[in-house]
């Protein structure tokens, strides 16, 4: 696909107009369906900025998705993703769009439309909006049809008479729709476990590479951003995928290495405390042996002393 500057769509209604569908029925949320396309735009390439949040099954013949680092061509049974505002959406038409074989949706969410209810705080915790560096949500059968439930009901609801119960109602079903995406993550996570399995081997692979290397006390200690990126993975997929898995984060994964080559040290040298802590990456061998005891229950002496 040849780059395209992104576009920012600001509002849902430019959206429809863009992609040649109708006013949509309400500004602020919209559920447009395969069946709403009728016909083939003329755009055959499109790159998307949205200010609004995006979330997409599709089946579509001869559309090629491409969302942070991964391509979708939604020929697959039940392929769910999701991007937050500010995210890039790259889009490749290389067939009719109006085929017999599309199917799916999407929900278009305004932020004005959730603004100052409790999931406007709620939606930026869910991690899978973050998931633009890694995989879509890939659902069984049994799952795409409850989440095709709950997509049902929020049309209903916007579809008819607006009053002071709609936005609520509809906030709810928004919920319970990211509260069993949630759930099937967490499943996906469980179930995949040779690639779950590959990605612990990188990982410990990369903490022991880094805590070995000659320049550790100039890099300092590496950060969850930065294992993240060296895995390819977005911080919150990697936390969440970790303690899915492990039961425990990044950060402690990091710390848990940290101990082991401080224990190493410790045990098979005479160097200091402060020498150590210094070579693990610690500006202050406070802050080391704060940690070390928090971890071990034991000082770093206490734990020296063990081997005397």
């Amino acid at each position: 696909m040849a780059k395209i500057k992104p576009q920012r769509i600001k509002s849902i209604s430019e959206f429809h107009r863009l992609r040649g569908l109708p006013k949509p029925a309400h500004p602020l949320i919209s559920v447009v369906t395969a069946d709403d396309f009728t016909g083939r735009s003329d755009l055959i390439a499109m790159n998307f900025v949205f200010d609004f949040y995006f979330i997409a099954l599709k089946r579509i013949k001869g559309v090629k998705y491409k969302y942070g680092q991964l391509e979708y061509d939604f020929e697959d049974d039940g392929v769910l993703f999701f991007m937050s505002t500010n995210q890039v959406l790259q889009l490749e038409i290389t067939e009719n769009e109006k085929s017999e074989e599309q199917s799916g949706w999407m929900l278009l969410i305004h932020p004005d439309f959730i603004w100052n209810t409790p999931l406007a705080k709620s939606i930026k915790q869910y991690a899978f909006f973050d998931y633009s560096v890694n995989e879509a949500l890939l659902l069984s059968e049994k799952e795409e049809k409850t989440v095709n439930g709950i997509i049902e009901n929020i049309r209903e609801e916007y579809h008819s008479n607006i009053d002071k119960f709609s936005k609520q109602i509809i906030c709810t079903h928004i919920e319970n729709l990211l509260s069993y995406s949630e759930r099937f993550y967490n499943r996906q996570f469980i179930i995949r476990e040779k690639a779950n399995h590959h990605i612990l081997e990188r990982l410990e692979k990369l903490l022991t590479d880094y805590f070995n290397s000659e320049d550790l006390a100039i890099r300092g200690l590496p950060s969850v951003q930065y294992v993240s990126k060296e895995l390819n993975l977005s911080p919150s997929y990697l936390g969440s995928l970790l303690r899915t898995v492990t039961g425990q984060s990044t950060q402690q994964h990091i710390h848990d290495k940290l101990i082991e080559k401080a224990s190493e040290k410790l045990s098979t040298t005479n160097l200091s405390v402060r020498e150590i802590a210094y070579e693990l990456g610690f500006e202050h061998s406070q802050s080391f042996s704060k940690l070390f005891k928090t971890k071990t229950k034991m000082s770093p002496l206490e734990f020296r002393q063990t081997f005397n």
